[in-house]
């Protein structure tokens, strides 16, 4: 004290070294926490593994990650000082108090930046994400935190990981598919897209059609639709009927009406599941006929088999039909 000092380093001698001096020894494990992370350049969250050790002052193998399983004990069997604590959880330490936590936000960290450079959180559920050396199966992480108790058992954890996702994209957990929700939103930046022009394998110009669909448009949601609308998207309205006159031809054949019935439930598979989701044989599909309040249920996988091994007996309105569906095998 015999040269100038700065009053916040006097205070803090004092206060670990004087009237605390049992603390000297945890102070050392710290000091190794602080001086490893900086040797490793290491920023944010991070485990250090159990059998790490340091050299710290004139201790040359300091037990570090020995040292940092027992403050996690020491928390949990509620001895841990609450200023220790807060040391512990400044960003310069970056204590990871649950091992599950700092695979959390790298995850975290993953979905921000996708989210920042593709403007949504639905993306295909092969998609990865990141550097070429550490590359994220980004849409994997989606489709499992978004099945029932994909964010945890625990509620209060899972109401907290909820909204740390709405924060990064609100519709991370829509309840549509994810691939509505992409097409959707790609397709409000780029709004004036052709069919046929693929988008990072997406026909998002054929799949806005669809929705124009009037038997398409009845099986979105308010909110679908209300989105649809304000990109100005709005379902093709069917033509006026003629008067009527007597006529001397029949109406649609059995066969035309179960190719009609087989391709409207292929239309709502698709819409549902993605066209690339090939249809199981033994799937039965229930659609709406003609307004009727009871479903019709369409052996689809038996219908679709079927129609493959006599696409060369349809007419040309029928292959067309199902080519706009984006089904390559007609």
């Amino acid at each position: 004290f015999s040269s100038p000092r700065d009053a916040a380093t006097i205070a803090a001698f004092l206060r670990t070294r004087v009237y605390r001096p049992e603390s000297l020894v945890w102070l050392e494990g710290y000091q190794a926490l602080i001086r490893w992370r900086t040797h490793h350049k290491i920023t944010g969250l991070h485990a250090v593994p159990y059998d790490v050790e340091t050299e710290v002052g004139v201790t040359k193998d300091f037990p570090l990650g020995r040292w940092v399983h027992q403050q996690r004990k020491a928390l949990r069997a509620g001895e841990l000082e609450e200023r220790r604590k807060t040391l512990l959880d400044a960003p310069e330490a970056g204590m990871v108090w649950e091992p599950g936590e700092e695979a959390w936000e790298n995850k975290l960290a993953a979905l921000r930046s996708y989210r920042r450079a593709l403007g949504h959180l639905a993306p295909r559920q092969d998609a990865v994400w990141g550097e070429d050396d550490a590359m994220v199966p980004i849409g994997q992480h989606i489709a499992n935190l978004r099945r029932n108790g994909g964010l945890g058992k625990d509620p209060e954890r899972t109401a907290q990981r909820a909204q740390q996702l709405a924060a990064i994209d609100p519709d991370w957990n829509c309840p549509w598919p994810l691939d509505w929700q992409r097409h959707h939103r790609v397709l409000a930046d780029l709004p004036n897209i052709a069919p046929g022009v693929l988008f990072e394998g997406d026909d998002l110009g054929r799949w806005l059609q669809r929705q124009k669909n009037p038997g398409t448009w009845a099986q979105l949601s308010e909110e679908q639709q209300e989105r649809l609308t304000k990109l100005g998207a709005q379902p093709v309205q069917a033509p006026a009927l003629a008067p009527a006159v007597p006529r001397a031809t029949k109406g649609p054949s059995k066969a035309q009406q179960a190719f009609q019935r087989g391709l409207t439930a292929l239309a709502q598979w698709i819409e549902r599941e993605g066209v690339h989701r090939p249809v199981p044989r033994n799937h039965s599909e229930p659609i709406t006929v003609n307004g009727e309040t009871e479903p019709v249920v369409v052996k689809l996988g038996v219908w679709v088999s079927n129609t493959k091994s006599r696409r060369d007996r349809l007419d040309a309105d029928q292959l067309d039909a199902l080519r706009k569906l984006g089904a390559e095998w007609a």
